[in-house]
């Protein structure tokens, strides 16, 4: 609270009714609902989701209304909401290989068995402005095709010739970065979680920097697929998992170039992207981050690369932290600025005197 300003409390009080007023806009236009923001607006909800660590597309598009369409403050409306939530326990893991995929697709085979799923995307459409959408017209129905379940990985293929990484199998249970603070160095299953929370654009830049040839990672996508996953729970009482919902995500596996190293022969390797919603760009861009930073794992070596950098890519991505260190230098530091004042004066009139 800026208890150093005259006038305290009234200010603030002043400034808040002030925000609400421009957060409405013209009276004259109709309000914006939670609806229209959640059905019109999903890429932001899928976004603030993702970011947030929490999966309501509701909820997530009420604090984009909030936030006055701020992305990064409604990824902060839904942080803060979350810790006041009580933890019933934990799901099971999903099973992304039974997803009812409405959008898959791949750069490595042309003749994917279980078919390219082009689903909504950009990928095909001119960057033009359309300004039949500002007539408010109803959209013309799209042709409904029924979700693909249990389509075969692209990976898989490769994996029966022997020609990219096997995954190990545990059955630790991984951190949870909601839960406690994160040490370094991490391990993927942290890592992944942290680049799973962290900024899109920050992501994307690291990602593009690889691919430009700052790193290692310039992967082809051996897989990108969207779609429903069922989320179980294990019931102790019961003896059983049963089904709590269905959530939507998108996952991406690339497929890496690697020529082997003193402990691993040539072969393709991974990189692992997993986003609440439909959020390519951030999946694609995780994957081959993660990709990136298992260089010390597979036995590369380091390229001095940001990318590569454990505690640059993962101290630097949560846009929350980022945010909250980033703005708190408009908070009064007048004791601060007048402590370097002083002794600014104080060099500037000893190399005065010494002039002399």
């Amino acid at each position: 609270m800026y208890v150093a300003v005259k006038g305290g409390e009234r200010a603030i009080d002043n400034a808040h009714a002030f925000l609400a007023e421009e957060r409405r806009g013209d009276p004259a236009v109709p309000d914006l609902s939670v609806a229209q923001i959640r059905e019109q607006m999903a890429l932001a909800v899928n976004r603030v989701m993702t970011e947030g660590s929490l999966y309501d597309p509701d909820l997530a598009a009420l604090a984009i209304k909030q936030a006055r369409g701020d992305l990064i403050e409604a990824i902060f409306l839904i942080r803060a909401y979350r810790t006041t939530l009580p933890r019933l326990g934990y799901s099971t893991p999903v099973d992304t290989g039974k997803m009812a995929t409405t959008r898959r697709i791949s750069a490595t085979y042309k003749d994917l068995p279980g078919g390219q799923i082009l689903g909504p995307t950009f990928d095909y459409t001119h960057r033009l402005i359309d300004f039949a959408l500002a007539a408010e017209g109803d959209a013309p129905p799209a042709p409904q095709a029924s979700p693909l379940g249990d389509v075969p990985r692209v990976t898989g293929f490769l994996d029966r010739e022997g020609l990219i990484e096997e995954e190990p199998a545990s059955d630790a249970t991984p951190g949870d970065l909601t839960r406690e603070p994160m040490e370094l160095p991490a391990d993927r299953a942290l890592r992944l979680q942290a680049l799973t929370r962290g900024d899109e654009g920050f992501i994307l830049s690291l990602a593009y920097s690889s691919q430009r040839g700052f790193g290692r990672t310039h992967p082809f996508v051996g897989e990108l697929r969207i779609g429903e996953v069922a989320v179980e729970m294990d019931i102790s009482e019961l003896g059983v998992a049963i089904e709590i919902g269905e959530i939507t995500v998108t996952e991406c596996e690339t497929v890496n170039q690697f020529t082997g190293s003193k402990t691993q022969p040539p072969q393709f390797t991974r990189g692992y992207g997993l986003v609440f919603g439909q959020t390519e760009r951030k999946a694609i861009s995780m994957s081959l981050v993660d990709r990136a930073l298992r260089w010390k794992e597979l036995g590369e070596d380091d390229t001095g690369a940001p990318v590569q950098d454990q505690e640059f890519v993962l101290m630097h991505a949560d846009n929350i932290q980022a945010t909250g260190f980033l703005e708190h230098i408009k908070l009064p530091h007048y004791v601060d600025f007048q402590s370097e004042l002083e002794l600014v004066r104080r060099l500037r009139a000893g190399m005065t005197e010494a002039a002399e």
